[in-house]
């Protein structure tokens, strides 16, 4: 089973949702970036359940103890970890399995893959709580791409019918984007935002979940950088979005909406503006042929519903080999979507520093650190 990822930038993440702690190893960071240790905390907040109406009831502190990799607060060059102890588990919600696997849930392909050994108790390995050491990741890789004036910032676009203005794909409003980290619901408008707390809080009472949209953009990423085919900017990064749990669609700037367009539509004209080549348009999301095109780039990320929901379903005893009835208890989400805002946006920065380090190297980015 892999939990790695990355060549030039490796990411490994570990632990079980109610184990004794989640972790992660990150390999490939240059030495001599300062970390702002107060601001990657605050950045693994964002996805914490905030005590909200509509999150989980599981409430964790989230504080990252970093055991490697960082010497007074500057990264070493050697492999970074970090842990989150877990305390609020409720393992007795969850008896039934593996024999009576969720519908939704990876319960039964994963028991099978492990002939019954998997710890399925809040899904294990395979849970959301893995995106906490995935999110510290993912801001330590924000912190890097910033030297190089890069910005990563997300919102909810869609809950049920309810939607929120797209982003300009050639100029995204980053100000506001970050604006919006403070709102329950990130949204650009805050009515969108109350019309979704309404249906996912009327989901809720009924027992059931919804899915969702977020819309990621980053803008200041270096033209050139990607390749053709199987290392391509497109593939890098969306094999990082796939990989967040609930995940079911990736696009990139116009998207599916392309192929239901001409030529004459699509395709994004050059222009020379303030001494820089630039395009009229941003169809592309900022991505052509694999390769970065110093566009902002644009994804947009589907979630499905959560599987956990209160209403009896259809399922079988894989140890009596009969069909069954399930009620699914415990605390969980009833859209995901909410608190995957900075889960996307980890996802984003983490495939950009892999294809911004495979282009530069390993070189140390303190001048000091190389002298030593």
């Amino acid at each position: 089973m892999s939990s790695r990822i990355g060549r030039a930038l490796s990411i490994q993440i570990f632990g079980e949702s109610h184990g004794s702690a989640v972790g992660v190893t990150l390999d490939g960071l240059p030495a001599g970036l300062c970390i702002d240790i107060a601001a990657l905390e605050a950045f693994v907040q964002r996805r914490a359940a905030r005590g909200s109406a509509i999150a989980t009831g599981r409430r964790e502190s989230d504080i990252p103890r970093i055991i490697s990799g960082l010497l007074d607060n500057v990264t070493t060059g050697q492999p970074l970890t970090a842990v989150f102890e877990n305390s609020d588990t409720h393992s007795s919600d969850y008896g039934f399995l593996p024999d009576r696997p969720r519908p939704g849930h990876a319960d039964y392909p994963a028991t099978i893959k492990s002939a019954g050994y998997d710890d399925l108790r809040g899904s294990g390995h395979h849970s959301g709580r893995l995106t906490l050491p995935y999110v510290f990741a993912g801001g330590v890789a924000m912190q890097l791409l910033q030297t190089i004036g890069v910005q990563i910032a997300s919102h909810v676009l869609r809950i049920g019918g309810a939607e929120d203005t797209p982003l300009d794909a050639l100029a995204p409003d980053m100000d506001a984007l970050f604006a919006a980290q403070a709102q329950q619901i990130p949204t650009l408008d805050a009515d969108a935002g109350e019309r979704m707390y309404a249906a996912i809080l009327h989901a809720k009472q009924e027992a059931d979940s919804l899915g969702g949209v977020v819309e990621v953009a980053a803008s200041g990423f270096p033209v050139g950088m990607g390749s053709p085919f199987f290392e391509g900017a497109e593939a890098v990064i969306a094999q990082h979005l796939f990989s967040i749990p609930a995940v079911k669609g990736v696009e990139f700037g116009a998207g599916f909406a392309s192929s239901a367009m001409r030529g004459s539509e699509y395709n994004d004209p050059y222009q020379i503006r303030g001494g820089q080549v630039q395009t009229t348009k941003n169809s592309a999301g900022g991505l052509l042929g694999g390769i970065s095109t110093g566009m902002p780039i644009i994804a947009r990320v589907a979630f499905r519903p959560t599987p956990s929901i209160g209403k009896e379903q259809q399922t079988v005893s894989l140890g009596y080999t009969t069909n069954q009835l399930l009620t699914v208890k415990g605390r969980h989400d009833p859209c995901v979507a909410v608190r995957a805002v900075p889960v996307v946006e980890s996802a984003l920065a983490l495939s950009l520093c892999e294809l911004w380090l495979i282009s530069r190297g390993d070189a140390p980015l303190s001048p000091q650190a190389e002298e030593l």
